[in-house]
């Protein structure tokens, strides 16, 4: 006799599966203290596992001493970059006489075009500013103790970080060995596979982001320069940064420059940083960032976007970073387990069948 596989019916299977999701958001929300640094320091461990195994094989490091020495190059490196960022913003402190001379030029044309607006006179729009300031300074202690808070539990946060990715990457072949031995030895050649490339495509993910960062941030430098935009390198290295964050960073970025530019040039010049913003964006976005960031594994916009919200809504921003490579890990176990490439196939898009199509085309 043969037996009937019986298959439950799929309102059931869905029902299981959004309480499955339920349940894990509510773990993931509960477990953010540890498992946000966990995420940051797996990918930064990542990144830096070709630099620790270089200089365990060629230099004859210890495993803990090479692990130890990639930290502190990496360290070194965002150290860098803060340096860079500090000079220029101690610069813009030298000229603060300035930029207050240019501030209160400005709040007094906005007061007149507000008079002029709304009818309501400069008196009136003082004694509400005085009001809102007063409230603030009484608020001051608490706003203080908040900011301290925040800057401690921050400090603690990248503490955390450096520490465990110095565990994993001390640990990393008795983590590779957990991960392969929690499966049977049939699907061992698959769960390889799918570490493997899960490493290389995180790396090949943050090296990207990396070097866009670099090239945005020149190509702002040289933009702003050419148009005698004071401050040209600071403004360039913040669209830089900012970049590195999908969607959002653009707005950061735009919002920032021209409020500086506002403050230290002409309507003409901040008209001419918010025009060239978007345009950099336009350029790294659709030329840039499919070169440079290019990966196989690739992601549909609307995914991502959506991942980018759920992000954070969940962990907030460090959660909006942290959603690309988190989706871009499930795709690739997704493509390689049979029954879940359904689900790699929304991840993806259309373009990669097309893509495979042509290479066929292509073949015959």
């Amino acid at each position: 006799m043969t037996s009937k596989k019986l298959l439950t019916p799929f309102y059931e299977r869905l029902a299981l599966v959004l309480i499955g999701i339920i349940a894990l958001s509510y773990l993931i929300i509960l477990g953010k203290e540890i498992l946000d640094p966990l995420m940051f320091g797996f990918l930064f461990a990542v990144l830096l596992l070709p630099v620790a195994n270089f200089m365990e094989r060629k230099l004859r490091f210890p495993r803990s001493l090479s692990s130890f020495a990639a930290i502190i190059l990496f360290v070194g490196f965002i150290g860098l970059v803060g340096y860079l960022v500090g000079s220029q913003i101690s610069s813009l402190a030298s000229d603060w006489p300035m930029l207050k001379t240019q501030i209160t030029q400005s709040i007094a044309s906005i007061q007149g075009w507000i008079e002029t607006s709304f009818h309501i006179n400069t008196d009136k729009q003082m004694n509400y500013v005085h009001d809102t300031t007063q409230k603030i300074m009484e608020s001051g202690t608490v706003v203080l103790g908040t900011t301290f808070g925040a800057v401690s539990s921050l400090l603690l946060f990248y503490i955390f970080i450096l520490i465990f990715t110095f565990f994993i990457l001390f640990y990393r072949r008795l983590l590779f060995r957990f991960v392969v031995h929690v499966f049977s030895e049939d699907n061992s050649a698959v769960v390889t596979d799918i570490v493997e490339n899960i490493q290389v495509i995180l790396r090949q993910y943050i090296v990207g982001l990396i070097l866009e960062m670099i090239v945005v941030a020149g190509i702002s430098c040289a933009v702003f320069w050419i148009f005698n935009i004071k401050y040209a390198v600071l403004l360039g290295i913040l669209v830089g940064l900012f970049n590195i964050i999908p969607y959002i960073g653009i707005f950061t970025a735009l919002l920032l420059s021209t409020i500086v530019t506002f403050a230290t040039g002409s309507i003409e010049q901040t008209v001419t940083v918010a025009i060239s913003v978007v345009g950099i964006h336009a350029l790294d976005a659709n030329i840039l960032l499919p070169i440079i960031v290019g990966s196989k594994v690739r992601l549909n916009a609307l995914i991502t976007f959506i991942g980018i919200i759920i992000g954070e809504l969940i962990w907030g921003l460090s959660g909006m970073f942290l959603s690309i490579p988190v989706i871009a890990i499930f795709k690739i176990i997704f493509d390689r387990v049979p029954s879940l490439k359904p689900w790699g196939y929304l991840l993806g898009g259309d373009y990669e069948y097309d893509t495979q199509a042509q290479k066929e085309m292509k073949t015959e």
